[in-house]
């Protein structure tokens, strides 16, 4: 049995406390779309290991990737060195995402890829001596990770770091997008984030966001138009366009990559997440020709970036398997399929008293409630129905792996429709 009094003492969990820490349920094992806690009961995971197990687990086609490469080399440093596997997956990037999108710098996490990011956009404007060109234009509702560049462009009150405002760097924000999925976008809707551009671009770097859907700052659906018209802006005043596709990579939103809703590239595109299987850590920052030419070009002649970690061939190995077998089982079909089944199941949901919102795209299903829920009685529920699901605030949302069967699903929407109906 797992020491869970060790860990209640001495292990910190995500967003958690060591004063008060919340329930942790000890995993054994983990297979298909089913992690089995060590009692032996087995969960449908609905959250897919935050949105990365695209395959589930225990994927026969990622393990043997992930073996093949230990037995070779399991790591070795980037700078001066170059392998197959990094080769390999960059090919695959750079084929699979929009045109423009040429040059791959490959890094450790979501977080350190949008910094990477951040860091592109300054320094590009740097060597084009736009010194002064250094701040970003984000979006209310955004969410970008943890670490301090990347915190600087979360949220203020949403983004879940407002302790450290005085720290971060002080970055501009616009309205979060109020057009839906499914509406037009008007110039009304885009008029502040535009005034803010008009005011500020000279001392603009980029606009940063999440295509599409914002994440964990509140898991919302905007319409393509409003998209492209940021794109349009940043055109017309000389701003790069960094898309955060952490989350929505690799056909989490019904595309490969959300932006294509929009049909837009940005300069700048981040991956992580998916990017493995969810087996690994691994992310990648992409840019155009135009930005890694100007970096290049400038005073330090180079970027000025290089994790210990950058490249490593069994994460690389592994996210080439995952890519392959993503289009193998042809995941638009798949996902397609989560969607209608989702937007089926939880419509009962639209007349629960207690729920403001019922909202599906892709695979991501999401439900929002009047009043935050009691995560802790809410997860309890869930997983006496067999189901685990990780709820925020407002919000109970699914994102399950693309691999999971109809039955699993409706057992997962069953159990939503069941527990939140009674709120």
């Amino acid at each position: 049995m797992m020491d869970l009094e060790f860990d209640k003492n001495h292990i910190w969990h995500p967003y958690s406390s060591l004063i008060n820490p919340p329930p942790v349920y000890p995993i054994a094992r983990a297979e298909g779309v089913r992690i089995y806690l060590e009692d032996g009961r087995g969960l449908i995971d609905g959250m897919s290991s935050w949105w990365s197990t695209l395959h589930g687990y225990k994927v026969p086609e990622l393990n043997a990737a992930m073996q093949a490469q230990m037995g070779k080399m399991s790591h070795v440093m980037f700078g001066g060195l170059t392998h197959e596997p990094a080769i390999e997956l960059c090919k695959k990037l750079v084929a699979l995402t929009p045109t423009p999108l040429q040059k791959v710098f490959l890094a450790d996490s979501g977080s350190v890829s949008v910094e990477v990011a951040i860091k592109m956009a300054l320094q590009y404007w740097q060597s084009q001596g736009k010194a002064g060109k250094n701040r970003l234009l984000a979006l209310r509702n955004g969410y970008h990770g943890d670490t301090f560049g990347a915190m600087a462009t979360c949220d203020p009150v949403t983004g879940m770091h407002h302790l450290f405002a005085s720290q971060l760097t002080q970055h501009l924000f616009a309205p979060a997008p109020r057009p839906k999925f499914d509406e037009p976008c008007s110039d009304e809707d885009i008029a502040e984030l535009q005034q803010i551009i008009e005011q500020n671009h000279q001392k603009l770097a980029a606009v940063i966001l999440e295509p599409i859907v914002q994440g964990a700052g509140g898991m919302r659906f905007y319409s393509p138009e409003y998209l492209r018209k940021v794109r349009e802006l940043c055109d017309r005043y000389d701003l790069l366009l960094i898309a955060d596709e952490i989350a929505t990579g690799f056909g989490r939103s019904g595309k490969m990559f959300a932006c294509e809703h929009a049909g837009i590239s940005p300069d700048i595109l981040t991956l992580g997440k998916a990017l493995t299987g969810g087996t690994m850590t691994l992310a990648a920052t992409l840019c155009t020709d135009r930005v890694a030419n100007g970096i290049c070009s400038g005073e330090a002649g180079v970027f000025m970036h290089g994790p210990t970690f950058m490249g490593n061939p069994m994460a690389c190995a592994v996210a080439n398997a995952s890519i392959e077998l993503l289009i193998a089982r042809d995941w638009h079909t798949q996902v397609g399929s989560i969607q209608s089944q989702m937007e089926r199941e939880l419509a009962p949901l639209k007349d629960a008293s207690g729920v403001a919102d019922v909202r599906v795209l892709g695979a991501i299903g999401v439900v929002e409630m009047k009043q935050p829920v009691d995560n802790r009685t809410l997860q309890e529920s869930l997983i006496e129905r067999g189901v685990w699901l990780r709820p925020f605030g407002k919000l109970v949302y699914a994102m399950p792996p693309y691999i999971i069967s109809n039955e699993d699903l409706s057992c997962l929407t069953g159990a939503m429709v069941e527990t939140l109906s009674a709120l």
